[in-house]
């Protein structure tokens, strides 16, 4: 590429896919959290993360919610826990 030619910039509405895979989440009720709502997500149109290549996808959205959340290709934030003495 020379100087004068740009890379195209990605959409708005496009979201980056991720490079590397998330941590493994170590807790049984955070992998049930995060999986609802990555359920939740697809119920409303998101395209699936899976790779259609090698086994078959499962059909239901929490299958294949969960399956994503156990390969981390679905990222999460915890916020931070606010104590007590802490409230504004």
């Amino acid at each position: 590429m020379d100087e004068t030619t740009q890379a195209p910039e990605p959409q708005a509405d496009e979201p980056q896919a991720p490079t590397e895979p998330a941590p493994p989440i170590g807790s049984r009720f955070l992998f049930v959290d995060v999986a609802a709502l990555r359920a939740k997500q697809l119920r409303r149109g998101a395209r699936p993360r899976l790779d259609e290549e090698g086994s078959p996808a499962p059909h239901k959205a929490e299958r294949v919610a969960m399956e994503e959340v156990r390969r981390g290709l679905v990222y999460y934030d915890v916020p931070p826990v606010k104590t007590p003495h802490e409230e504004p």
